[in-house]
């Protein structure tokens, strides 16, 4: 059973590669990219400013990860220096999507915490030391195969308590999660999605709101909505996106999507432009 694979499909990352080598002087953000950032300090110390305004000295390799756009600042101890690998990063599906919305706003790992990642993290290094064809290419790819790797090390490490990475992280969870991501246009019951974690309805129903922090109805209604936004986005007829995502009729699914988001889907896509 993959617990990522489905998610990544439908919801996948882009990295860019911004900066490699010695930061010169505070490097600030102001979200107003609409980019999350991921930052890999090398050597030396940084300090970073958070985006709840406080301070964090980082004087071992770190990995300082931000999934959705929001304001920081690294400022780099002198006369020291930091060297660092910065990159912006993207999810599939617009800023507020399932799998960057169940991640937290500001990660930070000494990489010495993160075997999983090592063997990558010595090749985006080498790579960025290098001047090789296709350099930028090539550490864009890896960042993005680091940031897979990540969700992976927090889902083995069970290092997120509450929301769905939680749950995929969850013994009991796991599989019903699993299946309403992968089959989205079914009637998924309660009473069957407890089956599928072999617990009683009402265990079930209990644990996975303590979890999830919805029900089990509001989850697949938010799962759906998502993979309907998505493929508006990318120009599906809305006749198509309804049978997808498990409603009857194009008016069901803009019921179901007003319920969620407020708006219809024809206004939801005005306010995008």
């Amino acid at each position: 059973m993959d617990r990522l694979s489905t998610l990544l499909s439908q919801f996948g990352v882009r990295a860019n590669l911004f900066h490699s080598g010695k930061l010169c002087g505070v490097a600030s953000y102001d979200g107003a990219d609409q980019r999350g950032h991921i930052h890999l300090l090398q050597a030396g110390s940084v300090t970073l400013r958070g985006p709840d305004g406080h301070d964090l000295l980082l004087t071992r390799p770190s990995l300082i990860f931000l999934p959705r756009p929001s304001r920081h600042q690294l400022i780099p101890d002198e006369p020291e220096g930091a060297r660092l690998l910065c990159a912006s990063m993207e999810f599939d599906g617009g800023v507020d999507n399932p799998l960057s919305a169940s991640l937290p706003d500001l990660l930070v790992l000494s990489l010495d915490e993160l075997p999983l990642l090592a063997d990558t993290l010595r090749w985006l290094f080498g790579e960025a030391a290098a001047e090789h064809c296709g350099r930028e290419a090539m550490l864009d790819r890896l960042f993005e195969l680091l940031i897979i790797l990540l969700l992976r090390h927090l889902l083995d490490h069970q290092a997120l308590s509450t929301g769905m990475m939680a749950g995929l992280a969850d013994s009991r969870l796991v599989r019903s999660l699993v299946q309403m991501h992968n089959v989205p246009h079914r009637a998924w019951s309660v009473a069957e999605l407890a089956r599928e974690s072999n617990m009683s309805r009402a265990a079930y129903a209990a644990h996975f709101r303590s979890v999830i922090g919805q029900t089990p109805a509001d989850y697949l209604l938010s799962w759906r909505i998502s993979l309907a936004q998505k493929r508006l986005r990318e120009g599906r007829p809305i006749a198509l996106i309804a049978d997808e995502v498990g409603y009857e009729s194009p008016s069901a699914l803009a019921r179901a999507f007003r319920r969620k988001t407020g708006s219809s889907p024809r206004d939801w896509m005005k306010s995008l432009t």
